[in-house]
């Protein structure tokens, strides 16, 4: 486990002012704002802390409300909405400077047999023959809006081993492709399997899923009009709502396939989908999120 994978435990590791009121704190980001990814994974490390282990999450659903100040602490208010004899229900408003930030519903279930069926895992190149970012981002740096882009990128990513299956859109900017990406993905590093601190295995894999699904979700709509993203100044954007079904169980240090794609863009949003399967095929995870996406005039 790397220095990176640590500070992003820490992260994670929320403080219980209150039974069910949390603060969390951020980290520098490549952007001015808090990343959405962090803000929805300590949103749901809030939720899990006030349910019982055996219930892992299987939905969330969130807006981000307003940009998140990266130099200020975020405070967590969880709302027991129902504990049932197989759901319980959280409610988690993210508040900062004394507005809410953020707004997060989750469900968890305690397991159960059931039917059964699922879409087969796309074709995909092994992960390990492809390049690392600190292979790729310093490769593509002169691509990038300002001198440092590419390190800042570095350092926000490090402690997560991602890797592109195609070029990323920042590489092929001003070449409409189509609008799908794939990347291969886990921590740098293994977890504990016994968790982190209060946070137990499955919810932490969850959350570190969480964090790592807000990354590249919006890719497959900058490659549909051939744009490179934010780092090249091209477009402007930011996520405006995203939601996850929780399908099977994973582990986020051993590889997983995030394949994603994009239906639609339109009156300054777009659309990115995306499925998360285990590297033996099974489909783990769903995720769609409405991003704005603009056009610097």
């Amino acid at each position: 486990m790397n220095d990176a994978l640590k500070s992003l435990l820490d992260l994670l590791a929320l403080e219980r002012i209150e039974q069910d009121i949390f603060r969390g704190l951020s980290r520098a980001s490549v952007v001015p704002r808090v990343f959405g990814g962090q803000v929805a994974a300590q949103a749901l490390v809030a939720a899990g802390r006030t349910v019982p282990a055996d219930r892992p999450p299987h939905s969330l659903h969130a807006y981000f409300l307003r940009p998140g100040d990266p130099g200020a602490p975020i405070v967590y208010t969880v709302d027991r909405i129902r504990d049932g004899r197989s759901f319980t229900t959280r409610r988690v408003v993210a508040v900062q400077h004394g507005q809410p930030i953020f707004h997060l519903s989750a469900s968890f279930q305690v397991y159960e047999e059931g039917l059964e069926h699922q879409e087969p895992m796309p074709p995909a190149p092994d992960p390990l023959e492809l390049p690392t970012a600190a292979e790729m981002l310093p490769r593509h740096a002169e691509r990038f809006l300002a001198p440092g882009v590419a390190e800042r990128l570095l350092e926000a990513r490090a402690a997560i081993d991602l890797r592109y299956a195609d070029e990323p859109p920042y590489v092929t900017a001003g070449a409409p492709r189509d609008p799908r990406s794939q990347v291969w993905f886990r921590t740098q590093g293994k977890l504990d399997d016994d968790g982190d601190g209060d946070i137990p295995r499955p919810l932490l894999d969850i959350c570190l899923v969480t964090y790592v699904s807000d990354m590249t979700l919006l890719d497959s709509i900058l490659l549909a009009h051939g744009r490179g993203g934010w780092a090249v100044g091209d477009v402007v954007g930011a996520s405006l709502d995203h939601a996850m079904w929780f399908h099977r169980p994973l582990r986020a240090d051993e590889w997983l396939l995030y394949d994603q794609e994009s239906p639609t863009a339109q009156g300054g949003r777009g659309l990115g989908q995306g499925r998360i399967f285990t590297a033996d095929g099974q489909l783990a995870v769903s995720v769609i999120q409405e991003g704005v996406i603009r056009v610097p005039r």
